[in-house]
């Protein structure tokens, strides 16, 4: 199994087998907090050998500095057939979020398992925004 793509985006799409991703972006920045994040979404590309065909678990797991979960844990079984004379299949995941809700500054971890085992985080980095005093020149 390969990660041909992993990431966080704004939005993305799975049309015809095409995953389509807008806005990839690894930093959230905010002026106070707790913040609501509106809308992103996990966008995840894998590539199976025949020799993969079957059942594969998968889960995502978004969590905090400390390992606690931003959100419930996702989980899933994908199964993987091979069609006739084909040595390799993809299969496109998206999971899209809505009302992200964020606490402090810092990091989070998007986690990817497949069979169980961890393959990739992505950072998320949580910034805060200074504003500018208006009262300085």
């Amino acid at each position: 199994m390969n990660i041909e793509a992993f990431c966080l985006c704004d939005a993305a799409t799975n049309e015809a087998g095409k995953l389509n991703m807008l806005g990839a972006f690894d930093t959230i920045w905010a002026e106070k907090f707790p913040i609501i994040h509106p809308q992103c979404a996990v966008a995840l590309r894998l590539r199976f050998d025949a020799i993969e065909k079957g059942n594969h678990p998968v889960s995502i797991n978004i969590v905090d500095a400390d390992g606690k979960h931003v959100v419930p844990p996702l989980s899933g079984v994908v199964t993987i057939a091979m069609p006739e004379g084909q040595e390799t299949v993809s299969i496109n995941f998206i999971v899209n979020i809505q009302g992200l809700k964020i606490e402090k500054p810092g990091a989070l971890s998007i986690d990817l398992a497949v069979d169980s085992r961890h393959e990739l985080s992505l950072p998320i980095y949580i910034r805060e925004k200074i504003s500018p005093n208006p009262n300085y020149s």
